[in-house]
C-alpha cells in the first residue's frame, strides 16, 4: 500500500511540475504575443526582433512572404509610415485558447482571431477582422514566433463594403442621369415634330 501511494504522489508531483512548465511556458508566449502587438502598434519595429525567430517565414494580410528575421523591418518601413500610404497600422491579436504545446515542449502552434485597423495618409481608417495561425519554438532557451499566417475574408472587408457602396451610387446616379437624358431627349424630339 506504501508502495502504491508512492507512485500516486510521484505521478501527481510530475504532473504539478508539467502543469507549472507550462504555465511558464504560456507567460513567456504572452508576453511575446505584446511584444509584437507593441512593437507594431507603436512603429517602433525593431522591438519585436527579438521575439521572432531568426528563420521566421510570415505571410501578412498583403499575402506576400516575409523570409527571415531581418527581412521584417524592411517589409514593415515598405508599408508603413507618415509618407506611405498606409500611415499607420494598429492591431490586436485574441488567441482562441491556450497554445498547443508539444509533447516534448519545443514548439507550439498557436491561433486565433485578430482585427487590424489600417490608418491611410488621408485620414480615413478601416477596421479589418483577421484570422491568424502560428507556429512558435524554443530557441536558444527561448519561444519564439517561428512562422505566423494572417488571412481576412476578401468577400467581406470594409474596403470591399466601400467599393461596393460607390458602385451602387455610381450605378443610381448614372440611371438618374441616363433617364433625364432621354426625357430632355424625347421632349425635344417630340416639340421638334410638333413645329
Amino acid at each position: 500500500m506504501k508502495k502504491i501511494i508512492a507512485v500516486l504522489l510521484i505521478l501527481i508531483s510530475f504532473n504539478v511540475l508539467a502543469e507549472e512548465q507550462d504555465k511558464a511556458i504560456h507567460n513567456e508566449l504572452r508576453q511575446a504575443l505584446k511584444t509584437v502587438t507593441e512593437a507594431i502598434n507603436t512603429g517602433d519595429y525593431e522591438k519585436m526582433l527579438p521575439v521572432l525567430s531568426k528563420d521566421i517565414r510570415a505571410t501578412p494580410v498583403t499575402e506576400e512572404f516575409v523570409s527571415g528575421r531581418e527581412a521584417m523591418i524592411p517589409y514593415m518601413h515598405s508599408w508603413f509610415g507618415p509618407d506611405k500610404f498606409l500611415k499607420k497600422l494598429t492591431i490586436q491579436f485574441m488567441p482562441d485558447q491556450l497554445t498547443e504545446i508539444s509533447p516534448d515542449k519545443t514548439w507550439g502552434i498557436s491561433y486565433g482571431n485578430g482585427l487590424e485597423q489600417y490608418t491611410l495618409s488621408d485620414g480615413r481608417v478601416y477596421d479589418i477582422k483577421t484570422r491568424w495561425t502560428a507556429t512558435v519554438v524554443l530557441e536558444d532557451g527561448a519561444w519564439k514566433i517561428r512562422t505566423m499566417h494572417i488571412g481576412t475574408d476578401f468577400l467581406n472587408n470594409p474596403i470591399l463594403n466601400e467599393a461596393t457602396a460607390a458602385i451602387n451610387k455610381m450605378l443610381v446616379g448614372g440611371l438618374a442621369g441616363g433617364l433625364i437624358v432621354g426625357l430632355l431627349l424625347g421632349f425635344f424630339i417630340f416639340r421638334k415634330k410638333k413645329i
